[in-house]
């Protein structure tokens, strides 16, 4: 062992800060080429920022922590291809932030959800899990039914991710007051499921 090493060693404060910027510079060298890739990744044909009233029941998707029983990912698995669909792509999710990948599945995955059930059956599922699923131990969202949704805060909503990079027009923030104009919550959340996965590469 050499002296510059055992001194090393021996000072924990040096040994400290320099176990930090070896721990930083491999971190850097995984996370930088990442980000940049992330940057790179095109939509798939198709996937184009949501429409207000989806995007109204994502933020509430997401504002009831529905992401904490149901992924958003479907793997590369043979069991999973075949339950769920295609395996989720990266171009799927380009307009979501935060994206909802997950890895808990107390409830099972949502990704390829929309056009698997009726509207009138989300609207039943969602106010009264146990009256379409007995064995189910989803809560009920009954105040969703009750709640309109605030056309402005989706405009604004609209804004802020335009800022991000979001392809949304002004005319499209324009309008979208009147296009949730007369909905709730439960519209907007059972829009937001029927979205799920219509873009996504047919067969496993």
């Amino acid at each position: 062992m050499s002296l510059g090493h055992e001194k090393i060693e021996k000072n924990i404060g040096l040994l400290a800060v320099l176990v930090a910027v070896a721990v930083s510079l491999g971190g850097l060298a995984e996370i930088v080429p990442l980000m940049y890739q992330a940057e790179a990744i095109e939509p798939l044909p198709g996937v184009k920022p949501y429409p207000p009233l989806q995007l109204a029941g994502r933020d509430v998707y997401v504002r009831e922590g529905c992401y904490n029983c149901h992924s958003q990912m479907v793997r590369t698995l043979r069991f999973e291809t075949e339950r769920y669909g295609h395996y989720s792509l990266a171009g799927e999710s380009v307009y979501d932030r935060p994206f909802q990948w997950g890895s808990k599945r107390t409830g099972p995955d949502l990704a390829r959800v929309g056009g698997r059930y009726s509207d009138d059956w989300h609207r039943v599922h969602l106010a009264d899990p146990r009256a379409v699923v007995p064995e189910s131990n989803m809560p009920a969202f009954p105040w969703l039914l009750e709640t309109p949704v605030d056309g402005s805060q989706v405009a604004d909503r609209m804004k802020a991710l335009q800022r991000l990079g979001d392809p949304y027009t002004d005319a499209q923030i324009a309008k979208a007051p009147g296009e949730v104009a007369g909905k709730n919550e439960l519209d907007a959340v059972v829009a937001y499921l029927q979205g799920l996965g219509k873009h996504a590469p047919k067969g496993g």
